[in-house]
């Protein structure tokens, strides 16, 4: 299916708000880990959401250049053509942007949509995300107030991250401690910044414990819990209905399925999965490695098996091992079988 238009996109989160499920969202950084997707999903019967970082971008564009807003387009361009040959709908979105990042990476991506608009087309990315969750809150919540018209003019929707996921990701680290949970008080000054959707749609990342990457047992809290207190009070200060904030999962890797059904009952659409995908890609080609090792190598002289060495051997490999961990995503999400938005 061509990749989701904004109609189609609000179509799907808000089916997965009021059907209780979420959308997986798998970051890639190459054309095999993004056919591996379309593969996962489609045999899930899911759709989806495909999103690439900074560090994804700069791979995209070229490993020896930093051109992370090439990389971005150029993962979009191919995204929009192969997934017309799959019957599922993805959204595309851009992943951890930092203050830093702002102007060589979000802002030339939004540029670029808004002369697609303009042209009456579609914008290239769906969503964009701002990470304001390395500078104090008061102006996180101003530059978000600052992109989220322009992301309202072209359809967009925005991602805000209020409060602080620790560990590691392309360069953005954090310490694991307390501010790792946000606060109610957090949330209601975002509301009073960003309004409800009048000013443009926008889901929020609320930290609850979340860390990226994989970590032993017992040193991440996952507090999932905390959720339903911020949506409560919220609920209860604005007079709203149930879950009113749309809610982004990061750093669910190694979280419990427990854990995730319950960040999903308080309200979370999204969840971001990152590590787990690129354990599974890797691990296969690995294997693959190991036991032909005489043909992927020129053991002793002889001349290996090229049928063997060939890229696209390994590749198909990896991207089906790497499918198999996306399908895996869309059962724990609730997201399997639901696809035509």
């Amino acid at each position: 299916m061509p990749i989701a238009t904004p109609e189609q996109y609000a179509e799907m989160l808000d089916k997965a708000k009021a059907k209780g499920f979420a959308y997986p969202a798998f970051n890639v950084s190459s054309s095999q880990t993004l056919n591996a997707v379309l593969q996962g999903l489609t045999e899930a019967g899911s759709d989806g959401i495909i999103q690439v970082t900074t560090g994804g971008a700069d791979y995209f564009a070229g490993h020896t250049v930093k051109a992370r807003a090439t990389g971005a387009l150029a993962f979009a361009r191919f995204a929009h053509e192969v997934a017309k040959n799959y019957p599922v709908t993805v959204a595309l979105h851009t992943d951890h942007c930092p203050k830093n990042a702002l102007d060589d990476f979000v802002l030339p991506l939004i540029a670029a949509s808004e002369e697609e608009v303009k042209a009456g087309r579609n914008p290239i990315f769906q969503s964009h995300m701002w990470d304001g969750s390395a500078v104090p809150l008061t102006e996180n919540l101003e530059i978000a107030k600052e992109i989220l018209p322009r992301i309202k003019a072209i359809n967009a929707i925005l991602e805000v991250e209020i409060g602080v996921v620790g560990g590691e990701e392309d360069g953005v680290s954090h310490d694991i401690n307390d501010s790792l949970y946000t606060t109610l008080d957090d949330a209601i000054q975002t509301v009073e910044a960003l309004g409800w959707g009048e000013n443009g749609r926008y889901m929020a990342a609320l930290t609850f414990g979340n860390v990226h990457g994989v970590y032993a047992p017992g040193n991440v809290k996952l507090k999932p819990e905390l959720l339903k207190e911020i949506q409560d009070g919220l609920s209860e200060k604005y007079g709203l209905g149930a879950k009113p904030l749309d809610l982004v999962f990061h750093g669910g890797s190694g979280s419990t399925d427990a854990e995730i059904a319950e960040a999903v009952a308080n309200g979370v659409i999204k969840m971001n999965i990152d590590t787990d995908t690129q354990y599974a890609y890797t691990r296969a080609v690995a294997g693959y490695m190991l036991s032909n090792y005489e043909g992927v190598l020129k053991v002793d002289g002889s001349v290996g098996n090229k049928k063997l060495y060939d890229p696209r051997a390994w590749g198909k490999v990896a991207e089906t091992a790497m499918a198999a961990r996306v399908a895996e995503s869309t059962r724990q999400l609730g997201s399997a079988g639901h696809s035509g938005h």
